[in-house]
């Protein structure tokens, strides 16, 4: 037991902490929800009511998605674009999708390897690629449950002040969705830049996600 858990301490700790935020999330979501409804005059909800509510589903899949998006992006930027200096990228003249050789497929797999890695044709092609499609299914599965659980959501507020409320296609095109959706895009944007241009001049001893302590600024490719 105790090692299944050092070996899997960091999925552990960000499953638990993951778990833990949206707990907290949900219970805060709730009694907020709870303070508007009576400051309308209307009644409160119970946490299971809550829970299921679409303004609970659109602040967590709007999280979500953007989050997928950010890894999403980040994969297939760092085969083709290199950032002198970073950990975080793979070396200057290393760009691009590599060799069978450095990939180890194919002929140049081994006992260990995925049995998809070792065959040729489609399943290769497929599992070459499964890390950032899987991404992207998350992203636009999780995209498609905010904007719908988003348009519930604001033709809600509609209907309570009296005003008309709109289809699915013209919720997507509005700036209510957009504004919510770009809100939390441009910081995963800039969350992912600031670790790619810090860590070329930053360090912290011991982690795969930092240079060593005394490697050069320029080293690129480096971890510690």
């Amino acid at each position: 037991m105790k090692a299944a858990i050092r070996n899997n301490g960091l999925s552990l700790f960000f499953g638990l902490i993951f778990l833990l935020a949206l707990l907290g999330q949900a219970l805060t979501g709730h009694a907020l929800f709870n303070e508007e409804q009576l400051a309308s005059g209307l009644e409160e909800i119970s946490f299971g009511q809550y829970l299921l509510s679409s303004n609970f589903a659109v602040d967590v899949a709007e999280n979500w998605q953007s989050e997928y998006l950010q890894f999403l992006l980040y994969i297939f930027a760092t085969v083709w674009l290199v950032q002198k200096g970073s950990p975080e990228s793979k070396e200057l003249n290393e760009p691009g999708l590599e060799s069978d050789k450095e990939q180890l497929v194919g002929e140049y797999s081994n006992a260990k390897s995925p049995k998809w890695a070792r065959v040729s044709g489609w399943r290769r092609t497929v599992y070459s690629n499964s890390l950032g499609m899987t991404m992207g299914l998350i992203f636009l599965l999780s995209w498609l449950v905010q904007s719908i659980a988003g348009n519930s959501n604001y033709n809600q507020e509609q209907i309570q002040n009296f005003q008309q409320p709109v289809s699915w296609p013209e919720y997507v095109a509005s700036p209510e969705f957009w504004n919510r959706t770009l809100q939390n895009w441009q910081s995963e944007f800039l969350a992912v830049g600031s670790m790619v241009v810090l860590s070329i001049y930053l360090r912290q001893r011991g982690s795969p996600e930092s240079k060593p302590v005394g490697c050069a600024h320029d080293d690129t490719g480096t971890t510690g």
